[in-house]
């Protein structure tokens, strides 16, 4: 699935700040979200809300109470206590940039250590047995490895025949190996907008491996807006431009 990030013009205003708990109240948008402590998903803040994005992701995984679920680039661990709580599955969180400790500190404080298993690992090599997880879940990390060709096949290997893979990762409108990435953006993360590639990128490298179906590769609805909301939370402003 993308997630757009916004493509500005030259033309910013003055830099905004919102209250966490204000930004984040949004029944309407996000009801398994909202039931979260905001200043909670901001201390494990490693990216824009990946809570957000995973309940709009959710509903396309057809998970089921007891499945086995990989999640990939799991972060400081937020996504993994929201799985086992909405969608009743036993967790492995698996990362590179966070240690198993605190993670697993994450968990124990979540109440939901009995069902979450904290690995440190690299997503190019992953210590698990073949079929191993009924699905893989991957939120704002599959930019860092994902491109990779060869990467697919060794995801389907720790993955159940018939299970599913979901991701969620920043995209642009326009993907960045036909246009330019905004100067604006590549000012920001640098050569990192090249893997922000565009949904439908996304489901042509997947096509092309011949290792799965089912494929589809979206924005996700109000995405641009939650990122600028997200954005405007953090201790360090960032100036808001048109887009």
């Amino acid at each position: 699935m993308g997630r757009a990030r916004p493509k500005c013009e030259r033309r910013a205003r003055t830099p905004v700040r919102l209250r966490v708990v204000d930004v984040f109240f949004r029944p309407d948008r996000h009801p398994l979200s909202n039931r979260y402590d905001p200043q909670w998903v901001r201390t494990l803040d490693m990216g824009p809300h990946p809570l957000w994005q995973l309940e709009d992701l959710l509903p396309e995984l057809h998970l089921r109470p007891g499945d086995r679920v990989l999640d990939l680039g799991c972060g400081k661990g937020a996504t993994s206590v929201f799985l086992v709580r909405e969608a009743g599955v036993d967790v492995v969180a698996v990362d590179w940039w966070v240690d198993e400790q605190t993670l697993s500190g994450v968990m124990e404080a979540a109440g939901v250590a009995d069902r979450v298993t904290a690995v440190h690992a690299d997503a190019r090599n992953l210590p698990f047995a073949d079929g191993e997880f009924d699905a893989i879940v991957s939120i704002d990390a599959f930019e860092y490895f994902g491109t990779d060709v060869h990467l697919l096949p060794s995801l389907l290997r720790v993955l159940r025949p018939g299970g599913r893979i979901g991701m969620s990762t920043p995209a642009l409108g326009t993907d960045p190996y036909l246009s330019p990435s905004p100067a604006q953006l590549t000012a920001v993360v640098g050569g990192e907008a090249a893997a922000w590639h565009a949904p439908d990128w996304w489901r042509r490298h997947w096509e092309l491996t011949g290792h799965v179906t089912d494929i589809t590769a979206r924005m996700q609805d109000g995405s641009r807006d939650d990122w600028i909301l997200w954005e405007q939370t953090a201790e360090t402003p960032a100036t808001v431009s048109d887009c």
